[in-house]
């Protein structure tokens, strides 16, 4: 993985665990990780492009 790849969801995994005890029960917040890191792994290619790399 380049650093690009890599400082991206240290961003979205960091951010995560900071909502992390304040998004409910461990399944609920199973759920709402899985949801983000579909979400992140699509956007990635957006923010490279919106980078210019």
């Amino acid at each position: 993985m380049d650093i690009i790849t890599v400082s991206y969801y240290a961003l979205v995994c960091g951010a995560l665990g900071l909502a992390g005890p304040r998004l409910g029960r461990p399944l609920i917040r199973l759920g709402i990780g899985g949801i983000v890191g579909i979400l992140a792994a699509t956007l990635l290619p957006t923010v490279r492009l919106g980078l210019g790399l």
